[in-house]
């Protein structure tokens, strides 16, 4: 079987579309044909080479999606050919499979136990979580991480309380999530900060209940108005300044988590750090401790309930063919929610 795929090749380079052969299954393995890709953040970041020299190159990409079952390898018990599936980069039920290994020509083209950026993907069965046949692909894809990563980050990480307040840096997919999980264990207030007037606006729409403005407005002393200090800042960008700027804002016996990736080369300063023997907590995400196996399922249903607006963190579709436009779209700023890449003619059958 032949499958198209977007290649990285080479470091801070478009991606580069190949005719690949996909291997036979081994045992754990599973194959699926992808309908939905979600480009997260970290992609950017694994392009442009933010941990350092990559030295799998080349290799595939993506750990955000949602497809259906073609074939099963030896030894799968969770998983049958048929089912529709989120592809999630954390763990779940069944085997950890070892990666799959394609070829174009005489080159091995390697993947990780999940890979969304191509026609056809072999996936470890613990990275697929089966979900009902009336959930679109294009939503089932955000439960790969965006919705995962935030809605555990609320729940295990930050382990937010009725009343206590948030700050989130960065309202992208995650951050817009973030916000939303925030909201449904009724946090207060719910800080929104951006420099993106439009991801504030989409901000607001979910339940932000203040926004900040980081191209005019001065952080702290807006926050400081707000409230004198925050119990959990989320930092979803990576910026080092602004991991300090959530970590000085944060209260005592408060929380900083860092989501966004910053560049191996930055370091992070904490300023007079005297002054922050508080008892506050530094810490970075481990994709919110989610377990897809049980937290899929339970999030779909508040999805179907209407209380989860995934349908508005979707903000750009586009056909898989255009995923280096998506990228660059990204890396500009112009994408204000999450970006679905669409794999054939039936992504939300």
């Amino acid at each position: 079987m032949k499958s198209i795929a977007a290649v990285l090749e080479k470091l801070n380079s478009p991606l580069t579309f190949m005719e690949l052969e996909v291997p036979d299954l081994t045992y754990g393995q599973v194959l699926v044909k992808v309908y939905c890709s979600s480009i997260c953040g970290a992609q950017i970041g694994e392009i442009a080479g933010f941990k350092g020299d990559d030295k799998y190159l080349p290799h595939l990409l993506g750990h955000e999606g949602s497809g259906s079952i073609i074939d099963i390898g030896p030894g799968i018990t969770h998983i049958h050919i048929g089912d529709r599936v989120v592809m999630h980069w954390r763990k779940g039920v069944g085997i950890n499979a070892s990666p799959p290994q394609y070829i174009h020509g005489k080159n091995i083209v390697g993947a990780g136990p999940i890979a969304t950026f191509c026609e056809y993907a072999i996936v470890s069965e613990n990275r697929a979580t089966p979900i009902s046949s009336d959930i679109a692909f294009d939503i089932a894809s955000l439960m790969g991480c965006a919705v995962t990563t935030a809605l555990g980050l609320i729940n295990n990480e930050a382990q937010l309380k009725i009343g206590q307040s948030i700050a989130v840096f960065g309202c992208g997919g995650i951050g817009l999530s973030v916000i939303q999980g925030a909201s449904l264990v009724s946090a207060n207030p719910i800080i929104a900060i951006d420099k993106n007037p439009l991801k504030l606006q989409a901000a607001s729409s979910m339940v932000a209940t203040h926004t900040i403005n980081t191209s005019k407005d001065n952080i702290l002393e807006k926050t400081r108005r707000i409230i004198n200090d925050v119990d959990v800042a989320v930092e979803c960008t990576g910026n080092v300044d602004l991991i300090e700027m959530a970590y000085r804002i944060t209260g005592p016996h408060g929380r900083t988590i860092m989501v966004g990736q910053p560049h191996h080369s930055q370091s992070l300063t904490i300023p007079f750090i005297r002054q922050h023997f508080t008892g506050k907590i530094l810490m970075d995400s481990e994709g919110g401790h989610t377990n897809p196996s049980i937290d899929i399922p339970r999030y779909i249903n508040l999805y179907q309930m209407g209380k989860l607006q995934l349908d508005s963190i979707i903000t750009d579709r586009v056909p898989f063919i255009d995923i280096n436009i998506a990228l660059d779209k990204m890396r500009q700023g112009k994408i204000i929610g999450r970006c679905i890449l669409l794999h054939g003619d039936h992504a939300n059958g």
